[in-house]
């Protein structure tokens, strides 16, 4: 049987299509419920329990990148029952009317301390585009950055609010198994 150069062009990209859908599939990631996303600022400090997602990605080809993540605002847990009633009411989050804070990516790029994604956060109803930094290691997200509470409406500068730091530190750790 004589093999020709055409067969050889079809076995080469048949072979290039195969290993780039397998590289694409293996970079999808389902997010682990040991996760931890932190929040503190002056006089506030807690976490969100609920966090869902799709997560793709992918150290060699980060332009293939994905993140898609929701955090359950009537999640919150402050450690303070009326702290957390107080969170979610209509001066503040307004869980009954944005009941999810939002986070879509659109790029991704290497940093020196590891990586950083852009993209669109969504809170109280506002959309600002914001950069976090983070690392990628053992199958663990961590990273952190600041929201100014003040750009998305959250809360205002009367009364007890004024308590409140306008910059809120998140701290994020994501475990993930391949999906």
């Amino acid at each position: 049987m004589k093999i020709n150069k055409l067969n050889i062009i079809l076995f080469i990209g048949l072979l290039l299509a195969v290993s780039s859908f397998t590289n694409f599939s293996s970079s999808r990631w389902n997010i682990e419920n040991n996760f931890s996303i932190h929040f503190a600022g002056s006089s506030v400090e807690g976490i969100f329990e609920k966090f869902k997602g799709e997560i793709i990605f992918n150290e060699n080809a980060l332009e293939a990148s994905n993140f898609s993540l929701i955090i359950e605002v009537e999640s919150i847990a402050t450690g303070n029952w009326l702290k957390n009633r107080h969170a979610k009411n209509d001066k503040w989050l307004d869980a009954d009317k944005y009941p999810n804070i939002t986070f879509k990516s659109t790029k991704f790029f290497k940093t020196a301390a590891g990586y950083a994604v852009k993209g669109i956060l969504t809170m109280h109803g506002i959309q600002k585009e914001i950069t976090i930094p983070f690392t990628f290691s053992n199958q663990i997200f961590k990273g952190n950055f600041s929201v100014n509470r003040m750009d998305y409406k959250v809360g205002n500068m009367e009364w007890m609010s004024k308590k409140v730091s306008n910059e809120i530190k998140i701290d994020f750790s994501v475990p993930v198994i391949r999906k």
